[in-house]
């Protein structure tokens, strides 16, 4: 990145932690078919279990672990062909998996609602939403979702690392969201029996050769930890003041939010417009997911909150890594005043 550009489009995808990358090009530079049965590929299938330890140590898992070429991935063999449902601010991977009817309600500080709960059906409630940071309290979900009959399945991939896991029954992972390298997604499992085998690699629950590095990057990235989440909350506490004095918007003001993610509306100036500003000014930011971003639809998820289309268009995301300083959202914050000030003189 040039350095006269500021990065804050973490929750899309964070660069690559030096220990990661550090990892991986020992992995490269000595790797093998996980697979194969001679003496090469027998070492990588060592580093590999090596890998997949440390990653259920880092997180506190004690159960079963697969990697996979993705977190879509991950979902689709989690959630897709079952009988599933998903809260309406799921991401655009996990709708997908579902279908289109399949949606828990949410209210305006975009809290899954659950009413009935059907015997048998997989709950997909994610742990942090990748637009607007809130959190969802997944461990008094999980209670009338167990007690009714169904499973939870907890798309983790903002969160990982930064929160204690949830007491779910599959937690899904996005390596590149946690300073390890894209291409790579984890399903963490309480019971193998709740995926359909498939043949292959994984346990014979995934085709497809196992991505070495990446999973020993991921390790590496893991083991760094998030010491500085704290730094992130005071940070993301000055944007949300220094937006709504200049007469912005926060979103979720009174929801439990995750330190590095925040969302923003500025009146009367379309999301797009906005981006294209920032991004004049040298500073990269996004509107809603980065999936879905190149689309003019607004958000599922702010509509889902109760926004309007219009003060939904209207909304920018802003996330923070770990280089992410005080100065840098003093930069955002004079760039935010300064698109409103042209725009209202206009």
């Amino acid at each position: 990145m040039k350095p006269d550009r500021l990065y804050l489009d973490h929750a899309a995808t964070t660069p690559v932690l030096a220990a990661a990358r550090e990892a991986m090009a020992d992995a490269l530079a000595r790797w093998a078919n996980p697979s194969s049965p001679h003496a090469e590929g027998r070492a990588a299938r060592a580093a590999l279990e090596d890998a997949r330890a440390r990653i259920g140590a880092a997180l506190g898992w004690n159960g079963e672990i697969l990697f996979t070429s993705g977190a879509s991935e991950a979902i689709a063999l989690a959630l897709h062909g079952f009988d599933a449902v998903a809260s309406a601010v799921e991401h655009d991977a996990v709708l997908a998996a579902v279908g289109d009817e399949a949606r828990v309600a949410v209210d305006v500080n975009g809290i899954a609602q659950l009413h009935m709960i059907a015997k048998g059906r997989r709950y997909a409630i994610q742990q942090v939403n990748n637009e607007t940071g809130v959190i969802q309290p997944l461990d008094r979900l999980a209670i009338p979702i167990r007690e009714g009959g169904g499973l939870l399945v907890a798309d983790c991939s903002q969160s990982a690392g930064k929160l204690p896991l949830p007491d779910a029954d599959i937690i899904i992972l996005s390596a590149h969201k946690l300073g390890g390298p894209p291409g790579l997604g984890v399903l963490l499992l309480r019971d193998l029996g709740l995926l359909r085998p498939t043949g292959g690699q994984e346990k014979g629950y995934r085709r497809g050769t196992e991505n070495l590095p990446a999973v020993i990057g991921l390790a590496a990235a893991l083991e760094a930890g998030f010491d500085w989440l704290g730094k992130a909350g005071r940070l993301r506490a000055r944007l949300d003041e220094a937006v709504t004095i200049a007469g912005g918007e926060v979103v979720a003001p009174a929801a439990p939010r995750l330190a590095t993610i925040g969302s923003y509306r500025m009146p009367g100036i379309s999301a797009s417009s906005q981006l294209i500003a920032f991004d004049l000014a040298g500073i990269a930011v996004s509107a809603g997911s980065a999936c879905s971003s190149g689309t003019l639809k607004a958000s599922h998820v702010l509509t889902a909150m109760g926004w309007d289309a219009k003060a939904a268009g209207e909304v920018v995301r802003v996330s923070f890594g770990p280089q992410t300083a005080e100065a840098d959202t003093d930069r955002f914050i004079a760039a935010w005043s300064a698109i409103r000030q042209r725009a209202q003189a206009a």
